[in-house]
């Protein structure tokens, strides 16, 4: 369990390497993806195409921290219980979109994980409403938590 967690850990730290580089590049100045967000669209779009293994009320999947018969870890939930808003918002499109497999690959890891990519099933703006839902639910502490990443990936 102690190895799974750590590939875990390891793996974030490298999708925040391939986030930087990816933000630093495609980002458009002065803007932000979060500016035409639309919190009730992507609260639909999270109950068709991830609350079947996040759940309906961002609880993720029992046991998420212990990797399955599979060796890969269940979902994690997205409320204030996971780790989602430990992560800039970069992170957390790249692994939407990418799927979790497909970014570590991209980042020169092997990681098997069970989160898909949605580049062929939604919109980046998509993405982002769903992003922007996840993160209307969280208090005040952890939005801030999170935009203090997401601020410190961008300066970076």
């Amino acid at each position: 369990m102690r190895s799974a967690y750590l590939a875990v850990i390891s793996s974030i730290g490298l999708i925040g390497l391939g986030a930087t580089w990816w933000f630093s590049g495609n980002a458009s100045q002065g803007s932000s993806p979060f500016d035409d967000v639309n919190i009730e669209l992507g609260q639909a779009l999270y109950s068709e195409n991830c609350a079947s293994c996040h759940g309906a009320n961002l609880e993720g999947q029992p046991d998420w921290r212990s990797p399955g018969s599979d060796g890969r870890l269940p979902a994690p939930p997205h409320d204030r219980n996971g780790h989602t808003w430990h992560h800039s918002d970069q992170i957390l499109f790249s692994y939407t979109k990418l799927g979790g497999a497909e970014l570590m690959r991209q980042q020169g890891s092997d990681f098997d994980s069970g989160m898909p990519g949605f580049a062929g099933k939604l919109t980046d703006q998509e993405i982002w409403n769903i992003l922007g839902f996840i993160k209307s639910t969280w208090p005040e502490r952890e939005r801030n938590a999170q935009a203090a990443r997401t601020a410190a990936e961008q300066e970076g």
